[in-house]
């Protein structure tokens, strides 16, 4: 047994990143305290019929989106599974893993290019329609960018279910001579049903924190949700009260949603591994094969379609000129530097967790686990009940009685994308780190290699290319990233998503799609040098 080092500099570390990150979290419900406590009537008046309006159309849309994505995910994972190795389906699946990176505005500007009043479906519809095609704002835009984002992730989620089911069971199944529906009831049907409550909850968590698309997409007061809300209340109106009112609803309605995914066990960072597909033993009719056919293509159209459309209207813009802009080299620089930071502060937080978790782990004789050790090991996934919009108006209310809250801008990006990234940075560091731990400690132990010499010397070998994993994964979704620059962007300090939300709203689409181009070229490719570095690191392994 290791011997008991009750200085561990792992633990020390682990302390320091759960202050910073209590901080962070800890001054947003300071500043809607301090805001609450100051203004009390005026949170408690925000109690009105819009209120409800919002808190309404919040639940109804997240509900609908849930129902429009995980129903079709089942069908389309089920047919997936059924096919284990045609041509084409590798792609197919690394294609549906894009979506839980990418941008969200790129998507939305995908979207509007396809089903906009001037897109490229717009003349199919004016023709069955028998009228104008009036867009896709409001409630059916902010339906479809959902599905277009979900869809893909209850695919994997279900199918990572499928793939559990024990080879025996279809061997058995193809000797009994079973058929394709009594296959379903007995053999799929069972574990799809044990995995549906988590992916509606997983879903439904992520449509009701959703900000962007409903920002961009929504069209006005009647398709508002509560962090859209939030956002309105600072920065248009400047109705402290009512941000604080909203705010606290959303942190209240995010908590009970993280609180019942957690009793599921879902895995609430969206991440999954696909092991290689077993083999099916069943025979599949003709009828159920062009069936599948129709509806992986479908699927298929739709995820591929707004990515596609992303793309041309990017191409159809005048990128020279755009690129010779002085206002999108300075966001493009501001992007790179603020996300590099980002992705630096999220590895580093994650890394100590990790380090103080084991440390603990190991120090510990026996019992149950400390507070401590309990909050190295779930701190960071609290930070999915306070969504980035949250903690940003949180700092905006405190920092607006000290100072100019635009100034901190840059602070205030890269700390709170930072934080969000660590659930799934956490995910490519720790296994690895409890690998080589498995591996080191005892010697380590012996020969009294701590601190920064056992990182270097010990576990760096270990951990080079999952934190390169995790640093790219981070990088590029504090890239895209809009909800904490919404609130502290401004002329000065600007950044991609946010120039191309301000070229959106002066109605210069030709260059929001370019930027868009811009920006989601450069989070592909951040994204496969994360998926390359973690395929590299299973192989080494």
């Amino acid at each position: 047994m290791p011997a008991r080092h009750p200085a561990d500099p792992r633990i020390t570390s682990g302390i320091i990143a759960l202050a910073a990150i209590a901080l962070l979290i800890g001054g947003a419900f300071a500043g809607l305290l301090v805001e609450g406590a100051h203004d009390f009537s005026g949170a408690w008046a925000a109690f009105d019929p819009y209120l409800l309006r919002v808190v309404r159309f919040t639940l109804w849309q997240a509900a609908l989106s849930t129902l429009l994505s995980v129903g079709p995910a089942l069908l389309v994972a089920r047919a997936l599974s059924r096919h284990p190795r045609f041509f084409g389906r590798a792609f197919i699946l690394q294609l549906f893993a894009v979506p839980l990176a990418l941008p969200a505005i790129i998507a939305a500007l995908g979207i509007l290019a396809l089903y906009g009043r001037a897109g490229y479906f717009a003349g199919a519809f004016t023709v069955i329609g028998g009228g104008s095609w009036p867009g896709i704002y409001g409630l059916s835009g902010i339906l479809v960018a959902h599905v277009f984002f979900n869809l893909p992730l209850g695919v994997r989620l279900f199918l990572e279910a499928l793939q559990t089911i024990p080879a025996d069971q279809w061997r058995l199944a193809s000797q009994l001579g079973m058929g394709a529906q009594p296959a379903f009831r007995l053999i799929e049907w069972p574990t799809l049903r044990a995995a549906l409550p988590g992916v509606a909850g997983l879903v439904f968590m992520l449509c009701i924190t959703s900000f962007t698309i409903v920002l961009t997409l929504g069209g006005g007061p009647a398709a508002t949700t509560l962090e859209v809300g939030i956002y309105q209340a600072l920065r248009f109106d400047f109705d402290p009260a009512r941000a604080v009112t909203l705010t606290l609803l959303q942190i209240a309605l995010t908590f009970v949603v993280v609180l019942a995914l957690t009793r599921l066990g879902v895995n609430v960072v969206g991440d999954t591994n696909l092991p290689v597909a077993p083999r099916r033993y069943l025979s599949i009719s003709g009828v159920e094969t062009w069936l599948n056919v129709v509806l992986i293509a479908l699927a298929l159209l739709f995820v591929a379609g707004p990515m596609v459309a992303t793309v041309m209207a990017g191409l159809g813009a005048d990128l020279g000129r755009l690129a010779g802009e002085a206002a999108v080299r300075q966001a493009t620089l501001t992007s790179a530097v603020l996300a590099f930071l980002s992705a630096l502060l999220s590895v580093m937080l994650s890394l100590a967790l990790t380090m103080a978790r084991r440390g603990l782990e190991l120090n510990r004789r026996s019992g149950a686990r400390t507070i401590l050790e309990h909050a190295a090991d779930t701190g960071a996934g609290f930070v999915l009940v306070v969504p980035p919009i949250v903690v940003g108006a949180g700092w905006f209310l405190l920092l607006r009685r000290v100072g100019d809250v635009f100034a901190i801008a840059p602070v205030m990006v890269v700390t709170v994308n930072a934080v969000m990234a660590m659930p799934f940075a956490l995910r490519a560091v720790r296994p690895a780190y409890d690998a080589a731990s498995e591996r080191h400690e005892r010697l380590c132990a012996q020969l009294g290699i701590a601190g920064w010499n056992r990182l270097m010397l010990v576990d760096w070998p270990s951990l080079r290319r999952p934190l390169a994993t995790a640093f790219a994964f981070a990088m590029a979704l504090s890239l895209g990233d809009l909800g904490v620059i919404a609130l502290f962007g401004s002329d000065s300090v600007q950044t991609l998503p946010y120039l191309l939300l301000a070229r959106m709203g002066s109605y210069r689409t030709q260059d929001a799609a370019g930027l868009a181009l811009l920006l989601g070229l450069v989070c592909l490719a951040l994204i496969l040098a994360a998926h390359w570095l973690g395929r590299e690191k299973n192989r080494d392994a």
